[in-house]
């Protein structure tokens, strides 16, 4: 799999990030590569947040994976602690091989380290193929979520 940093993103990684973010049918509706200033104002809004950790693969510095991780206290289930994962992206030229299990693990890790009882994540019911892969990774599809876009 060669060198792998898996780190902090940071303002510089924008545009990649937006780009993975914006590679699909789904994120080419929602995302806008053109315009990166709502991008950096959330990524420093997020950066000052210890609860929030959104972090980038890099080869060969070149951002080639990111996702979100939230931790989220919590007075359910006896007051445990839950992480979120969100924005889970591989870059086209590295999927199939290992890299979105790696940032998954990363984040399962990160979870555990924080405290955290329990990991979820919410994907998009047209996407089939992440619904596998998070199923082989141990995830099980246990809820119905709901939305309201405001």
């Amino acid at each position: 799999m060669g060198d792998l940093d898996i780190r902090p993103a940071a303002e510089g990684d924008i545009p990649e990030i937006v780009a993975m973010l914006a590679d699909d049918p789904l994120g080419a509706q929602r995302e806008t590569p053109n315009d990166l200033a709502p991008y950096r104002a959330a990524l420093e809004r997020l950066s000052t947040d210890p609860l929030q950790h959104v972090i980038v693969a890099v080869r060969c510095d070149r951002v080639v994976g990111t996702l979100q991780l939230t931790i989220v206290p919590g007075l359910s289930r006896r007051g445990s602690t839950r992480s979120i994962i969100e924005g889970v992206r591989v870059h086209a030229d590295e999927r199939g091989n290992g890299l979105g299990s790696r940032l998954i693990e990363w984040a399962v890790d990160r979870s555990r380290s924080e405290g955290c009882q329990l990991v979820q994540l919410t994907s998009d019911a047209s996407r089939t193929d992440a619904h596998r892969f998070y199923e082989r990774l141990g995830f099980t599809a246990s809820h119905v979520g709901f939305k309201l876009s405001l």
